[in-house]
């Protein structure tokens, strides 16, 4: 078993070794352009914070099933620590005058090219994998619906270095794969055990074969073998779950929701604090000033429309707009149609080209909003489409957005049909499931070449 723990260390240390080439490339640059001083007090500290970093936040390209959103987010955190340390230390000892366009030109080439040769990293060890080295053997217990959509994910990608030997079970599995042998019995598990060491096994018996179990469980204890249970839930939850712990006891929760953790709590905040001030800061108040002039000339009234929403778990908030209609008594009950009589033509422009939205980063700096989520219903179709609706009311475990996956995937502006709104939660309730800073950042991109091409869509 040294050898398999080993198989893993080298790994890992490749990533590590490919980041310290990249740390002191990059100082290189950046003491070229005049980023950093050139001085070996700053060598030595730039890869101090790194190693420092790298051990606080252990790099995942190297597991075998790290999502590729994991793998931007570790860089993202590894490189803001590393940036924190580095420029403390250099103020300090009086090195290095803060000049906060140079900690974020660092910090943006550090980011962005630390992650590329991350992914690097990982293709190459994926490639190892696939030719056969550096693999893990397991067995499976039991033959039921959750293994059988664990084997799927474990053999489908040869590079994630898996092999599964077979399967035991007292009779031949109508889930697993054909092409997945069965071993033999459940009595036969210990015997098997013996002669061939695996490096893991999962176990799916029910819980009334518990002596069975800690039969299994305690030989592989007892003889370095990783045991896994793999609960019997895949009949009624088909989707991603995640576990929770009262004390010691483990609580299966039946939706897996990535901002609910901490670190993605902060990844997202800190994501929208500075891409909304930065927009607020060098964009918006000119739009505004534009903005401004035109709505006053076209059409009496406020610039700004402003409208109960809700947000997150459903709380009330006041949702900001540039406003595209003629003031109504209608606009907090009905929602906007393509001939809509009580919009203007400059009105029009900017619900085509999303302008109209932007005062919402306004909402992301109060922390109403985020740039990316489901976007904010009125109060009065959140109520009504909650009883129409199963599930409708999971796409407020986010932060309602400026943009959103349904806006640029076809599900944007008007719902004259019950289906259009079910395909929007769908995919708002996809997104709460699946975020990540990676998937929020595609978004960005595609919302932007979508309002720079002047999308002809649905938004009315």
């Amino acid at each position: 078993m040294q050898q398999i723990s080993n198989r893993d260390e080298v790994t890992r240390w490749l990533v590590i070794t490919v980041d310290l080439i990249v740390v002191n490339t990059l100082y290189n640059l950046f003491t070229h352009v005049g980023l950093i001083p050139a001085h070996s007090h700053s060598l030595l500290w730039w890869n101090v914070a790194y190693i420092f970093s790298v051990f606080c936040i252990k790099p995942v390209a190297h597991l075998r099933l790290a999502k590729s959103e994991e793998i931007v987010s570790c860089s993202f955190w590894t490189v803001v620590l590393m940036s924190a340390i580095f420029v403390s230390e250099q103020s300090i000892s009086g090195m290095l005058d803060v000049d906060w366009s140079n900690v974020f030109w660092r910090f943006l080439c550090s980011f962005i090219v630390f992650t590329i040769f991350r992914f690097v990293s990982r293709t190459v060890i994926k490639l190892i994998r696939t030719h056969g080295r550096d693999r893990k053997t397991a067995v499976f217990v039991g033959a039921g619906v959750n293994l059988a959509a664990l084997y799927d994910r474990m053999a489908y990608d040869k590079s994630t270095g898996y092999t599964i030997s077979g399967y035991f079970e007292d009779k031949d599995s109508r889930h697993l794969s054909q092409q997945l042998p069965r071993l033999g019995t459940r009595a036969d598990v210990i015997k098997y055990l013996e002669n061939h060491h695996p490096d893991m096994l999962f176990c799916n018996l029910p819980s009334s074969e518990a002596e069975s179990i800690r039969t299994i469980m305690d030989y592989c204890d007892n003889h370095l073998i990783h045991f896994y249970s793999v609960p019997n839930v895949r009949n009624y939850v088909q989707r991603a779950m995640a576990v929770e712990f009262v004390d010691d006891i483990p609580v299966l929760s039946v939706r897996y929701e990535p901002l609910r953790r901490p670190v993605a709590i902060v990844t997202k905040r800190m994501f929208d604090i500075l891409f909304s001030l930065a927009f607020l800061l060098f964009f918006f108040w000119w739009i505004f000033i534009i903005v401004f002039v035109i709505t006053k000339i076209t059409m009496p009234g406020p610039v700004f429309f402003k409208q109960k929403r809700n947000g997150l778990y459903g709380k009330e908030f006041t949702c900001l707009k540039f406003r595209s209609m003629k003031v109504n008594a209608d606009a907090d009950t009905k929602q906007a149609t393509e001939n809509d009589p009580r919009k203007t033509k400059w009105g029009n422009i900017m619900r085509r080209t999303n302008i109209d939205e932007l005062p919402q980063f306004i909402n992301v700096l109060l922390g109403d909003m985020s740039i990316v989520g489901p976007r904010p219903h009125m109060v009065k179709h959140t109520e009504e489409y909650r009883a129409l609706i199963n599930k409708y009311m999971v796409r407020h475990f986010a932060k309602p957005g400026i943009t959103g996956l349904a806006q640029v995937t076809g599900s944007r502006g008007e719902t004259s049909e019950l289906w259009m709104m079910e395909e929007r939660i769908r995919k708002d309730i996809w997104y709460v499931e699946n975020w990540s800073l990676l998937l929020d950042i595609k978004i960005i991109f595609r919302t932007i070449t979508n309002m720079l091409g002047f999308e002809k869509g649905n938004a009315y």
